[in-house]
């Protein structure tokens, strides 16, 4: 069967990967209680013989129990045909809560034990989940270079992290993909982060690019969501901030009617035409939303609906911040390290 879903590569160090990726989060995390685990495996075969080859996952997804599933998933598939994506750096506590960590010891130990749960020898590619704001990062890149060289990482990546600290870890070691938020509704990466990544030859991995299935949902989603789904605090979704968010929304969806695809579709294809050195990946944990994310591929945007799409959903146009402000403090505007001078090994 002919693949749907054709590859780039992700940045300039080698890396081939399908134009979409799985995020497989919601699967046990975020949003509301685990899914059945049968479900989510034949939604990972589904997604493989579809042509996704991109899966991604992370430590602090359940904790573990994402690893765990994802690992369960890509048993059987050929290993040399996927390409699986993990994180650490937001380290689960004793007792409950986390703390954002980049300490050369937890990067060893963190892979290791991310190898066993995910049953493989090498991760693809390993991205620094969130920046430690107290340890110099190329300390915490080195400690990943190491792991290179050992056959146990392929590629590094990064995630919410700034232009300079990006800059300084591409100075130890190549990074080959940034992961950030990047949607109609959040587009504050595109003034520094996306150019950045573009100078230096790096993959960019927008996640959330359906704005945390806002453009899949709308007004429904809210009413449809459980007690303990995460959104419920993200104030994107919250008061006046909603209201504000739904006529943007019934914006797209009219010239997504236009083109005669889904508002999804359309929001999706918008990231998708940014360029080919992006690699979205939305998560879901149904067949028939795969399917519709897929079909979002063959949805082609003139220069003028770019134009049209990008002046409803402006740099501005939605209201709200991505996370509550806990979370907020490690998003990348924020996450600068301290310099190597400082670093006393302990």
């Amino acid at each position: 069967m002919a693949s749907e879903v054709r590859r780039i590569k992700l940045g300039s160090q080698g890396l081939d990967v399908s134009v979409q990726g799985l995020g497989c989060m919601g699967m046990t995390h975020g949003d509301g209680p685990p899914k059945p685990e049968a479900d989510m495996i034949k939604l990972i075969h589904h997604a493989f013989n579809k042509g996704i080859t991109h899966f991604d996952t992370s430590i602090i997804y359940g904790p573990y129990t994402n690893e765990i599933l994802v690992g369960k998933g890509l048993k059987g598939l050929p290993r040399e045909k996927v390409q699986l994506a993990t994180k650490f750096g937001v380290k689960p506590l004793e007792g409950g809560g986390t703390e954002v960590c980049g300490d050369p010891e937890y990067v060893r130990e963190a892979c290791e034990s991310s190898l066993k749960r995910l049953g493989v020898d090498y991760i693809d590619l390993y991205y620094v989940h969130r920046i430690d704001t107290r340890v110099p990062i190329e300390i915490t890149i080195g400690a990943l270079k190491k792991l290179v060289e050992e056959g146990k990482v392929r590629y590094i990546g990064l995630s919410e992290a700034s232009p300079e600290t990006i800059r300084r870890a591409h100075a130890v070691h190549p990074i080959s993909a940034v992961q950030l938020e990047w949607s109609l509704w959040t587009r504050d990466a595109e003034e520094e982060v996306i150019p950045t990544c573009r100078e230096l030859g790096i993959g960019i991995v927008p996640f959330s690019p359906l704005g945390k299935g806002f453009f899949g949902g709308g007004a429904k989603l809210m009413e449809n969501l459980s007690s303990n789904d995460y959104r419920r605090t993200v104030p994107k979704f919250q008061g006046e901030n909603l209201e504000h968010n739904m006529k943007l929304l019934e914006r797209v969806g009219e010239l997504a009617t236009r083109k005669g695809c889904s508002t999804s579709q359309l929001a999706l294809a918008w990231v998708h035409h940014q360029g080919d050195d992006v690699c979205p990946i939305p998560g879901t944990t149904k067949i028939e939303n795969l399917e519709s994310n897929i079909k979002a591929l063959s949805v082609k945007l003139t220069p003028e609906e770019m134009a049209e799409l990008e002046s409803i959903a402006s740099a501005n146009a939605a209201k709200g911040d991505r996370y509550p402000p806990a979370m907020m403090a490690h998003t990348w505007r924020f996450a600068n390290t301290p310099p190597l001078s400082s670093w006393k090994a302990t």
